[in-house]
């Protein structure tokens, strides 16, 4: 996996929308949320990245980031150990000017003296949020044809309700944009309240890093916290700030039920091809045997990891590495994550269990499509 685009560095933000999802980042960050059987959400942009010769990449990460460090390690499934450049992971206090950020502004302000030091003309800065195999490349060449000072990726589409709920809740904010006939974006609007099709923001932006480091430095000493909001939000008059439509497949994680839903949606062979098939998607490596499946065993329209055991049934499940499904019993509509273990007899439907969870024999536990229901990390039922 030898490229290089010595032109553009990446920064990822894995803990900006923990609170959507706080049953899964409870014992982790958005960024390391399992999702498709064996990935974690990062894996998507850092795997994006370094598909388009991003071969520098920092991650900030605010708290509680031991699955994150655990998973990416040095960087070696991403060919990120490198002399110059590679994986950079920057916990809160990293440097001696750090502190516990509340917002993208302030956590670049803690990496200031790193950014200065690059060498790259382009940085991308991302959340960790969405799954999608991202052509950073294209987003530079529309970025340098607008002669635009910020360019921010987005995708048309309606609103989740889930959004407007976590307004009202105070668990996150979200951006749309107005555009002009020619891309330019002449109002970015926050926590939007709309029906109907909308320029929903990705939160994917490339600017010129010197560029970067300068509005961060005025910024930071004005106690200016949120980047979009603080900071581009009041200047899209001032300031060249373009979209990048993006029209191929995104999965968004809002809540519990589309992180479901966007689960579900890989069993369809066409989203799990638009996600798949345009690149690589690494991620860490587990070595492990291949899926067995024993005699009596039925299953149908499922996405299995390596080191599954199956002598159960099996229906329109997500099931992650080393899952046992014992005989006589029944898993349908449902995301099992690594380990997990279904004892004889036990019935599952619409159940998301997290790691290590173990279903005791005989046991039946039923949520519904529009709610299903979840086992925290480790728990037995």
């Amino acid at each position: 996996m030898i490229n290089s685009n010595s032109n553009a560095m990446g920064i990822i933000f894995p803990n900006t929308y923990d609170d959507l999802v706080p049953e899964l980042s409870n014992v982790r960050l958005m960024a390391s949320i399992p999702f498709a059987s064996r990935y974690r959400m990062i894996d998507f942009i850092l795997s994006s990245m370094v598909n388009c010769g991003i071969d520098n990449v920092a991650v900030i990460a605010r708290n509680n980031y031991y699955s994150l460090m655990d998973h990416l390690g040095p960087g070696r499934e991403w060919d990120l150990v490198r002399k110059n450049g590679g994986l950079h992971v920057f916990p809160p206090f990293a440097e001696k000017t750090g502190k516990m950020f509340n917002g993208k502004i302030d956590a670049l302000a803690t990496i200031l003296s790193f950014l200065r030091s690059q060498k790259e003309k382009y940085v991308f800065v991302t959340d960790s949020n969405i799954a999608v195999s991202f052509d950073f490349n294209a987003m530079i060449a529309a970025h340098e044809a607008s002669g635009a000072d910020i360019t921010i990726a987005y995708n048309v589409q309606e609103l989740p309700e889930t959004v407007f709920k976590h307004v009202e809740n105070d668990r996150g904010l979200y951006y749309t944009f107005d555009l002009a006939d020619d891309g330019r974006i002449t109002e970015l609007n926050i926590n939007q309240r709309v029906r109907g099709d909308v320029n929903f923001s990705m939160n994917i932006f490339v600017m010129e890093r010197e560029l970067l480091v300068d509005m961060i430095d005025r910024s930071s000493v004005r106690g200016l916290v949120h980047f979009e909001r603080d900071l581009l939000a009041p200047r899209v008059d001032k300031l060249k700030i373009y979209g990048y439509r993006y029209d191929d497949y995104v999965a968004r994680i809002s809540d519990m039920k589309s992180y479901f839903d966007e689960n579900m949606k890989l069993l369809d062979d066409d989203n799990l091809d638009a996600l798949f098939l345009k690149a690589p998607i690494h991620t860490k490596i587990r070595d492990d045997n291949p899926s067995v499946y024993l005699p009596g065993a039925k299953v149908q329209n499922v996405m299995a990891a390596d080191g599954c055991v199956i002598a159960g049934e099996v229906e329109n499940s997500v099931l992650f590495r080393g899952v046992k499904i014992g005989r006589g019993a029944k898993v349908k509509n449902c995301i099992l994550m690594q380990d997990t273990q279904v004892a004889e007899g036990a019935v599952l439907e619409y159940v998301i269990t997290d790691k290590n969870v173990v279903i005791s024999e005989g046991k039946e536990m039923k949520g519904a499509d529009t709610y299903p229901a979840y086992i925290a990390k480790g728990h037995r039922v």
